[in-house]
This record gives structure tokens, C-alpha cells and sequence, in this order.
């Protein structure tokens, strides 16, 4: 990994270590001066605690670092002072600290005695049991997953939310936009971005530096490259991961585009719909499962050469879905990208090479081992580990209780479904409309979250209760447009 200098960056040594003992060899062997302690709040956002290295000790990773939970929005029955026990395994040296700086994330614990005991709403404690459930069940041992990364960067961003005053103000240098303000012509054409190439795209060496860090943190990345919307949008797509190190890889990834993008004076946005007009940003969930090394959702004689046990994982998300997407799309703004057009997923289904169904089955995915699908509902607003456990759960209960997709009718759709007649398209189900419709959804299913301990209830009705005062608050604020409608009435 590297970090941060005054003007440049520097090699500092290895990214990652297995033990106690290969931690402070880390820290010796590169001068580090403080180790960082990540945490997840449960909208999935980073908190931190930083100790001097000289504090750090195996003691350290025994005891762990206090903190306390109802600071982090978990409603917890037991006392909210919690441990947090860092793991060696996810050690790496951050890049954007001037000061040497270790980083790790981990798991928190309750505190009692004589043994702590993990948090059971704690995010990373809920996809470790997502995937333990999933063991159990003898479904498979491994699930892979590959979350596809758009996001916009903007060289300006401005926003203001007074009585007197609200709006907000955005601009990217090559948007068309600034056509007469540019002044080189090096502007590109509303919706034509995709895999737009130099001099148009400038933000070029800012993301192969992001992916470049990425890999640096053992994440292994497969490409990145311009997306459809004019006004700054962009992709990266990581290598096929486990679960569980997927999840610790997209706070990274996240936390590196947001940092790396504003070393090179811009700002990055996983807003799912931060332009109106401009395509949305997503994060597609590609998903595979293997039991002792061999793929469970392939078969050289099933549609698209999938499994039974694929296509009744593809039945449990479907029949879930509008529960889902409160927590796969957990903002408002995910509901201004899940319209028609865009390519938006907003029909419940399943097809190949397909962008308007919910679950698109990838063409040229035809190894064995490579065989599987994408759920293109979810955005990066989500809490990862919430999101990742969550679909595994709804999966798990598809095949448990063999859910055929083809015969509920959700598919297979081979067609563009924006193109059919209009008496078509009324038969078709649709996504939830609005934030406040999937929380009505989860509400009324979420039986299968809570499966072997998984989700705690108690999480579930807290996140419910406080997203619902969040679409309240958003709800009771005048929007711009109300007046381009309304003032002159």
C-alpha cells in the first residue's frame, strides 16, 4: 500500500498480514505511527478510532478498542458500550495519511464476562452469519460476488438547504454543458460518455491511480472506464470475491474513490440520480455459489445454463425483491434512478443480457465456474454488508423452498421490455416507487432475514423506524421544482 506524502506517493511495504505477530513486524519494518481502527455505522459509512502504534500490542487485538454503539444507530437491549476487535487480516497501510498510518477493520463485540460475544447487529458480524446460515444449510460453502462501481465525479458541488434558500449546483468540465465555456471544444454530448476516450476523458489517470490503490489492498480489479452520463460519470469493476472480503472491499473502495478523487480536486458521488436527466449510478451484484470447489450454479442442460438451484436463488430475490430494496436502495434519491429508461431495472424478472430486467443473466459468463447473474437494483448508498447478507438470505429461501421464477412468471424476458405495447407492459410487476413502499414491503416480509439469527429484529425495526422519520423529514422540505410548478398558481 502507500500513503500520501506532501507532493507524491510512497512505497511503504506489504498490504496485508495474517497475525499478530506479522502486524507489528508491519509496524516496525515500515515506520508507522498510528493505527486506525474502522468501524461501520449502520448507513455503512466509516467511523474511526486512531491509537499511537507504541499502544499497539496483541493485547490490543484481544481486548479490542472501546466504543459506543448507540452513537453508530444500533438499538441495542444490552448496554451500548462495545468492543471493537480489529482483524488482522484486513491491515493495510492507508494512503491518504500524511503520518504513517496502519488501518484495519473488525468486528464488535458485547462486552461480558469471562468471554465477549459478537454484537449481533453489528454489519459485519451479519454477513459472517449470513454466510455461516448459508454452511449450515448445506447449500454451499462459498458464495462470490462482483458489485460493479458507478459513481460521478464533479470538478464543483454546492448546496444549500435553508428556509429561505434550496438548491444545489453541480459541474463537470467535459459536460456539454460548458460547451460555451470550455473553450477547447473538449466537451462531450448529453448521454454519449460511454467509454468515451482522451482528450474528452480527463479524469482518466485519477481512476487508474483509485484502481492502482485498490489493488494495493488486495482487491483485484478488472477494468474501470467512462459511463453514460455526460456530466462526469464513471465504473469500476473489481475481480469475483468472496463474501465477506467483498464486503470489507467495497467500504475501501469507496473510501479510496472519495479520497483519491479529491487529491485530484474533484469530488466523488455514489448519489444514485445526483443529475436530473443523466443516467443513474448503480451497483449491479453479480453472485455465485461453489460447495467444495465446484460451481453450484451451473448446468451445461438449464436455461442459460444455469442450475435448478440458480434459477430458485433467482426465485427467492424475485419473490423478495420489493422487501429488498430497502435495504439493496435504502435513499430516496435510489427511487429517482429505478424510473423506465437509463436502462433502469425496474421490472421484476429475470432474462439474458437483458438491462430492464431486475436480474440480468450475463451472455458471456459461459465457464463453468463463471456461470451466474446480477441483481442491477442495488446502489451504493446501501450499508454493504446489510446489502450482500440480505440477498444471500433471500436466495438461501428460494431454494430451501424451491421458488421457480418461470412459474411465478417472472420470466425468463428475452425481449427489451421498454419496447413492448403498452397492454404488455401493464402485466408486468414493477419495483417499489418510493423509499416509503419498500419499507412497507420489508415491514410486511422480512421473515427471511431473520432465518437462523441472522438479522436481529430489533435492527430491522430500528432501521425501518429510522428511515421512515428520514422520508418524513426529506418529505416536509420545498423542492425547487415546486415553484417551477406551483409559485405562479
Amino acid at each position: 500500500m502507500y500513503y500520501l506524502g506532501t507532493t507524491k506517493f510512497v512505497k511503504r511495504g506489504i498490504a496485508m498480514s495474517k497475525s499478530v505477530k506479522d502486524i507489528l513486524a508491519m509496524i516496525e519494518e515500515n515506520g508507522i505511527q498510528m493505527v486506525d481502527f474502522k468501524m461501520v455505522d449502520i448507513n455503512g459509512q466509516y467511523r474511526h478510532v486512531t491509537i499511537p502504534a507504541q499502544n499497539f500490542s496483541e493485547d490490543t487485538m484481544k481486548s479490542g478498542i472501546g466504543f459506543d454503539a448507540s452513537n453508530y444507530g444500533y438499538a441495542v437491549v444490552e448496554k451500548s458500550d462495545m468492543v471493537f476487535i480489529p482483524d488482522p487480516d484486513t491491515a493495510v497501510i492507508d494512503p491518504f495519511c500524511s503520518i504513517p498510518t496502519l488501518s484495519m477493520t473488525g468486528n464488535a463485540m458485547i462486552i461480558d464476562s469471562p468471554e465477549n460475544r459478537p454484537l449481533a447487529q453489528y454489519p459485519r458480524n451479519i454477513i459472517k452469519a449470513a454466510v455461516e446460515y448459508m454452511k449450515n444449510s448445506g447449500v454451499a460453502d462459498e458464495m462470490k460476488i462482483l458489485p460493479e462501481f458507478e459513481f460521478y465525479l464533479f470538478d464543483n458541488v454546492t448546496w444549500n438547504v435553508e428556509g429561505r434558500q434550496i438548491g444545489f449546483n453541480v459541474d463537470a468540465q467535459q459536460s456539454y454543458w460548458n460547451s460555451d465555456v470550455e473553450g477547447l471544444g473538449v466537451v462531450v454530448p448529453k448521454q454519449k460518455n460511454y467509454h468515451i476516450a482522451k482528450p474528452f476523458d480527463i479524469s482518466y489517470e485519477c481512476r487508474s491511480e483509485m484502481c492502482m490503490l485498490m489493488k494495493d489492498a488486495g482487491i483485484e480489479i478488472n477494468y474501470h472506464h467512462p459511463e453514460v452520463a455526460a456530466s462526469g460519470q464513471f465504473e469500476i469493476e473489481p475481480q469475483l470475491g468472496e463474501v465477506v472480503h467483498m464486503a470489507d472491499a467495497t467500504m475501501m473502495i469507496k473510501y479510496i474513490i472519495h479520497n483519491t478523487a479529491l487529491k485530484y480536486g474533484k469530488a466523488a458521488t455514489f448519489m444514485p440520480k445526483p443529475v436530473w436527466g443523466e443516467a443513474g449510478s448503480g451497483m449491479h451484484v453479480h453472485m455465485l455459489l461453489f460447495k467444495d470447489g465446484e460451481p453450484v450454479f451451473s448446468d451445461d442442460n438449464g436455461y442459460a445454463h444455469l442450475s435448478k438451484e440458480a434459477h430458485w436463488f433467482m426465485g427467492g430475490l424475485l419473490k423478495h425483491i420489493h422487501s429488498l430494496c430497502a435495504i439493496t436502495n435504502p435513499s430516496t434519491n435510489s427511487f429517482k434512478r429505478l424510473i423506465p429508461g437509463f436502462e433502469a431495472p425496474v421490472t421484476v424478472g429475470y432474462a439474458t443480457s437483458n438491462r430492464s430486467a431486475v436480474i440480468r443473466i450475463p451472455a458471456y459468463a459461459k465457464a463453468p465456474d463463471k456461470r451466474r447473474f446480477e441483481l442491477r437494483n442495488p446502489d451504493a448508498t446501501c450499508n454493504p454488508y446489510f446489502c450482500y447478507a440480505a440477498i444471500l438470505m433471500a436466495g438461501l429461501d428460494g431454494i430451501k423452498n424451491k421458488i421457480d421464477p418461470h412459474a411465478n412468471g417472472w420470466g425468463p424476458y428475452d425481449v427489451n421490455l421498454y419496447h413492448l405495447p403498452e397492454e404488455e407492459k401493464a402485466k408486468l410487476q414493477g419495483l417499489p416507487a418510493s423509499l416509503e413502499e419498500a419499507l412497507d414491503a420489508l415491514e410486511a416480509d422480512y421473515a427471511y432475514l431473520t432465518e437462523g439469527g441472522v438479522f436481529p429484529e430489533e435492527l430491522i425495526r430500528n432501521f425501518i423506524k429510522a428511515k421512515r422519520e428520514e422520508c418524513r423529514q426529506l418529505s416536509s422540505i420545498p423542492h425547487p421544482a415546486e415553484y417551477d410548478k406551483y409559485f405562479n398558481l
